[in-house]
């Protein structure tokens, strides 16, 4: 082998690996039913789990992605259906995947960072499995069990009316990036990502949901949990985000709700620097 191979391959293993331990981590995980979810994990130190909303996919947080991982060990996913994952024929648990991520990754009382519906489904996990969960923030979360307004349906449905009534994906990628409540006016740099991530993965629009919904839900059950929680939601967002977050703080036991300012329900992509200020403060204990 030559001395510039030699020296290449010493520069390559010495970013992948520190003190014997890896520190970037790739693959897929069989959850089941013939479906894989793909993961990442990069960096050293507490565990933080990161999941996505109901639109996007794992490629969401690239801006929590190096900053966050100075200090903590990052796990993002994509789930079924979305970026890398597989879609399922069947219906399945979406708690029970993320045990399963959780268990392989041997990972013991990790955080949450949840966007959404990722929320609601780290609000469902943690009541499923309490001694895994040392603290967790929700992103713009909804909860289940507590309704949506007849205008937040209406705007749903609204954006997904090309791809529902003549299959058009393009032109329902237009709506969401143009919707004033996913990303607030202004920020054209996090209009433009979140255009780029769809239009790159289309299948995050297309494939069918077999979720089963957890019974009872979790709306019900919030007093239970004993985890700390930064619940961080966008100015800008759509009414029932806030309602449902106002709702998660009132059922928790120890919550904070902070609204950001120039933020809709993006904020990791709309303002990542203070996002990622608040989410390192907190989860390192930190006065914010």
């Amino acid at each position: 082998m030559s001395r510039y191979l030699i020296a290449v391959t010493s520069v390559l293993l010495s970013v992948v690996f520190f003190h014997g331990r890896l520190l970037a981590e790739d693959g897929y995980i069989d959850v089941g039913d013939k479906a894989k979810l793909y993961y990442e994990v990069r960096g050293e130190g507490p565990a933080i789990v990161l999941v996505h909303d109901g639109l996007l996919h794992r490629e969401c947080w690239d801006a929590q992605w190096q900053a966050l991982a100075k200090e903590h060990k990052l796990i993002r996913y994509d789930r079924r259906g979305y970026g890398k994952s597989m879609a399922s024929e069947s219906p399945y648990s979406e708690v029970e995947d993320l045990n399963k991520l959780v268990r392989k990754l041997g990972l013991t009382r990790a955080s949450l960072v949840g966007a959404s519906a990722g929320g609601n489904l780290v609000l469902e996990y943690a009541l499923a499995y309490p001694a895994d969960v040392e603290r967790f923030v929700l992103v713009g979360p909804i909860v289940s069990g507590l309704a949506f307004s007849e205008h937040f349906g209406a705007r749903n449905a609204a954006a997904f009316r090309p791809l529902a009534e003549r299959g058009d994906v393009k032109a329902t990628i237009a709506n969401w990036a143009a919707d004033p409540y996913l990303t607030a006016p202004g920020n054209e740099a996090a209009k433009k990502s979140l255009r780029e991530l769809l239009e790159a993965n289309p299948q995050n629009l297309t494939h069918r949901n077999y979720q089963r919904p957890t019974r009872p839900p979790a709306v019900g059950k919030l007093g239970e949990i004993k985890a700390p929680v930064l619940i961080l939601v966008g100015e800008a967002d759509i009414p029932d985000v806030h309602a449902h977050s106002g709702a998660i703080e009132a059922g928790l036991r120890v919550a904070r709700r902070v609204v950001l300012q120039r933020a809709g329900h993006l904020p990791y992509l709309e303002q990542p620097d203070e996002f990622n200020r608040r989410v390192a403060a907190f989860l390192s204990s930190r006065k914010q």
